[in-house]
């Protein structure tokens, strides 16, 4: 038996489907949010740019961490240890602590 009333439905437009490519997160945060910032920097460029920002409450932010090491898990058992390139990326400061993934 299904419970209906917690089933949420979710719209995916196409503009949101094709998604945005993205290769450096800054994440900032303060007492009540985590400020997720995602940039495409591209080799020889100087400047990047933020292709989009989510912004969490801290519940939501450690909800995203779950699932996120939850699903590198799941992954990794089927292909394998993903690698982490040795490449430094230069540091952005946009005020509050940040951090980079």
């Amino acid at each position: 038996m299904t419970d209906n009333k917690n089933q949420i439905n979710i719209e995916l437009s196409e503009e949101i489907a094709e998604g945005i490519y993205s290769n450096l997160a800054i994440i900032t945060h303060s007492q009540s949010e985590f400020v997720v910032d995602f940039v495409k920097l591209m080799p020889g460029v100087q400047k990047a740019k933020v292709k989009s920002r989510i912004i969490l409450t801290p519940e939501h932010a450690k909800r995203l961490y779950k699932a996120l090491l939850d699903n590198i898990k799941k992954f990794e058992s089927v292909h394998g240890p993903i690698k982490e390139g040795g490449e430094v990326m230069p540091p952005f400061t946009m005020g509050g602590p940040t951090a980079q993934a």
